[in-house]
Formats: C-alpha cells, structure tokens, sequence
C-alpha cells in the first residue's frame, strides 16, 4: 500500500494536469487559501449576524457533505475497471492483469482521495485561517482543532459514501434501503429531535468539547473514539463487499436497441442518432441510477437545510417555490459532469462528428433527464410547504436557470467537465457566471414576502431570467466557434 498509493496520487495529478498546466492546477488549493484567509478577516461582522456555533454546524456539515460526493469509489472503481479511457487504463484496475487484488486496489483508491482532497481543500483552507492570526487573533490551537474536527467530519462522509456505493455495486435494494435508512436519521433528528445531531457527526460533537467553546475531556475522547469507529467500521464494511471480479451487466435487451430509442427521439432531428446512442449507453452503463441519486440527494439536503434555518433555528428566512426552483436549476450542473463520464469520446474521432454536435447532444440528454425531476420537486416543495401560489414564477425560474446553467458548463469545460473545474481561469469565470446570477434570485426570491416588495421582485426576477436568456443563447451558438477545431480525447 506504500507504493500503491503514491503511484495513484501521481496517476490523479497527472489526469487532472493533462487538460491545464501543473501550475493551473496548483493555482486552486492558492486559490483556496486566499478566500480562507479572506472570509477569515471579515470574520467580525459574521460573527455579528451569526453565532460560532452556527457557523460551526454549516462548516461540518458541509465538509461531509463534501466527503459524500467525493467519496463514491464503488462507482468510480467500476467505471475504471470495466472501461479504457482511450489510450489510458487507470491502476485501480491493474487486477484483471497482475496478482494484486480488487480489494487492494479499492481500499488504495480511498486513501488517495482522502489525502488528495485534504490536500486541495482542506489543508490550503486551515492554512488561510492560520495566516489570518495577525489580523484576526485566533489561537492558533483553535485552528488547529477547527481542521482534525472538520477532518473527522470529512472522514465519516467519505467513508460512509464509499460503503453506500460499493452497496449498490453488490446489490441495488440493499442499497435502497441503505439511502432510506440515513434519510431516517437525519430526519430522526430534524423533526423529531431523537438524537443530538453530534451521534451523526462526532466531528461537530468533538468541535463543541474543545476550544473555543468548552473543554470536556471525557465528551473529547468519546467523540473522537465514535468517529474513528464509524470510519473504521464503514471501511473495513466498504472493503469486505468489494468484488474480486468485475464483468460489465448483460444489456443486450431489444428494448434497448438503437433503431427503437432512435424512433422515439425524432424530435432531436440531426442529433437524432446521436441522442440515441447517448440515451442507450446512459441506460446500460447504470448511470441514470446514479445520475438520479446525485441530482435528488442535494435537493432532498438543501430541503432538510432550509427547514433546519427555519424551524430548527428559528431564523426568519424566507425559503419560498421561487427560492427552490432557482436552487433546482443549479443543481443541475452535477448530471452534465456525469454525461461526460459515461464513456470516453475519443472513438467519435473515427465518426464524422464534431465535439460542439457531441455537446449539444448531452445537452438534449440533460433537458430530457432532468426537466421532469426537477418539475415534480418544485410541484411537491410547493405543495409541502403550501405555497403553490408562487408555482407561475418558480417553474420558469427553474427551467431557465437549468438551461442557462448547463450550457454554460458546456460552453466553459466542453465534454471534460470535471478537468477543466480544476483549471482556476475556468473555475473564476464559472463561480462567477454561477454566483451572480443565484445570488439576485435568491435576494429576489426572499423578497417576495413583502407585500410592498412583490411587484419589484417580480420585475427583477423577470430582468433576471430575460438576462439568463440572452447569455444562454449566446454561449450556446459560441459552443461551435469555442469548441469546433478541438479534437475528440484533446
């Protein structure tokens, strides 16, 4: 495993720098530091609107959340394993070939991202802070415990999503009922009060024993046995049920079959075909599973957020349809990353096909797979939370800000979304082409709980997605001159 990991660490750098410039790709963990320390010397006037303890909980939850989507290593792993990405074979895979075991190879892939993504986010974050200590008066023991609790917190979601996707792998009731299971907790605690949320996440329970809060030595030891058990117990579970041989499901359905989806997609005239072919391999890869879990399970979060602010909280926030249909359009970034994951694109080289007609076919994909989704989440948020009166304005809010926000991925990363992110130019002009926009929606939104305010936050909603339509119209013919002299696999 000493040899192994470092050889991934060095396998994951070099895909990630093969799309931008080792120093591109060490620019985002500067990056990172310099909003820490940023954030960090603003501190005081948070701290007058939001107590510590608050900031403490967003911060955990957060970082695990963040270890959740980073953390799904069963559908990683067999992704590598059943394809070649072009003229490249990845080392989880190296079983099928040499005497080394899928076990090993998997649990390796685990400690690679853990320390990868310490690396990237974590450590540059607790760096950005510790340089604040001049001008903010920190301890520096406070950091210090800030980053091994927020690393605990991280650990447990890491962990805890590398069991539910290896679950899945073996076995997709099992794994319905896993995802069900941790729903009920969560609710368990937010509506119920069963348990303190610290039983969840002992990182945050640790964070509240130590400095600057309190200093509980016996409450220290207990929340830090219970999250090294759980990373533990979810690790060895995760390892113990990874498979010792891959073979790709049997698919072979007529059902399935290109002339028949090529039928039912006529609409889509000169991508036609494509689509087809797009909708086919999207199906018999598994990947709408996926793509459903990961596109719901942020809504269902930000929902349980949004209750929590308001009722758990008892702040006066005002979280409305319209708030929830922009939050549903932005979500909708995650499923564009995992249509250009299916398969690799080098192959199109040998087709008479362009990459600008390739994007704009996972762009009919993704309006297809999400439109319905995310109109039955607006429709039942609404109803929940009976505030259908504002249905009009949310739906085409949610529509237009999911088209605007996935052509403009499109536009910037092409069909290697999850490389070109790491590049910090492209990331810059992502954040804020993505962060304007949702910030006045959401200002708006809140808004509209005047009654003095309705008719001007009508009226800069309606700006808003007028401006949203322009752009997007503008990105996506611009897809053909930004993307047209780039060859597939580039």
């Amino acid at each position: 495993m000493r040899k192994l990991v470092p050889l991934m660490l060095k396998e994951e750098f070099r895909m990630h720098t093969s799309h931008s410039s080792k120093y591109m790709f060490l620019a985002f963990p500067a990056m990172t530091v310099f909003f820490s320390f940023a954030i960090a010397i603003t501190s005081g006037r948070i701290f007058e609107s939001t107590p510590m303890s608050q900031l403490m909980l967003m911060i955990h939850v957060g970082v695990f959340i963040y270890g959740i989507s980073v953390g799904a290593f069963g559908f990683l792993g067999r992704m590598y394993v059943e394809r070649q990405w072009g003229e490249r074979g990845f080392l989880v895979a190296v079983p099928q070939t040499l005497p080394i075991s899928f076990k090993k190879t998997f649990f390796g892939l685990y400690l690679r991202d853990v320390i990868f993504y310490v690396l990237l986010l974590l450590l540059p974050a607790t760096i950005g802070l510790a340089a604040s200590i001049p001008i903010t008066h920190f301890q520096i023991t406070s950091v210090l415990f800030l980053f091994v609790s927020a690393f605990l917190s991280f650990l447990v979601g890491i962990s805890l999503s590398f069991l539910v996707s290896v679950v899945y792998i073996r076995n997709t009731p099992a794994f319905v009922a896993a995802v069900a299971a941790l729903l009920l907790l969560f609710i368990g605690h937010g509506a119920f009060g069963w348990f303190p949320l610290e039983y969840l996440l002992p990182g945050l329970g640790l964070q509240f024993s130590l400095p600057p809060f309190t200093v509980n030595l016996e409450y220290i030891a207990a929340y830090s046995i219970l999250a090294v058990a759980l990373v533990i117990l979810f690790d060895l579970l995760s390892v113990l049920l990874v498979q010792e041989k891959f073979e790709p499901k049997k698919s072979g359905s007529v059902e399935y079959a290109l002339p028949g989806v090529e039928k039912r997609v006529t609409f889509a005239k000169k991508y036609t075909t494509l689509l087809s072919k797009e909708l086919v391999d999207l199906r018999r890869s598994g990947t709408v599973t996926k793509m459903f879990f990961s596109f719901v399970t942020p809504l269902l979060l930000l929902s349980f957020t949004a209750w929590f602010v308001r009722t758990g909280l008892a702040l006066p926030v005002g979280f409305n349809t319209v708030f929830y249909g922009a939050m549903v359009g932005f979500f909708g970034v995650i499923l564009y990353s995992w249509l250009n994951n299916v398969d690799v694109t080098d192959y199109y080289a040998t087709l008479p096909v362009s990459v600008p007609q390739v994007i704009k076919t996972k762009l009919i994909a993704f309006v297809i797979m999400t439109t319905w989704i995310s109109t039955i989440f607006v429709l039942a948020i609404s109803w929940l939370n009976n505030d259908t009166s504002l249905l009009w304005l949310a739906l085409p809010v949610m529509f237009i800000v999911s088209i605007y926000m996935v052509v403009m991925i499109a536009y910037l990363t092409g069909l290697r979304t999850n490389s070109f992110l790491f590049d910090p130019g492209v990331l810059i002009k992502f954040s804020i082409m993505s962060i304007l926009p949702d910030l006045c929606l959401t200002i708006l939104s809140f808004t509209l709980s005047d009654p003095g305010q309705v008719i001007f936050s009508v009226l800069g909603i309606v700006l808003v997605c007028a401006i949203l339509i322009g752009t997007t119209y503008m990105l996506y013919r611009g897809i053909d001159q930004k993307w047209g002299r780039t060859e597939f696999g580039e």
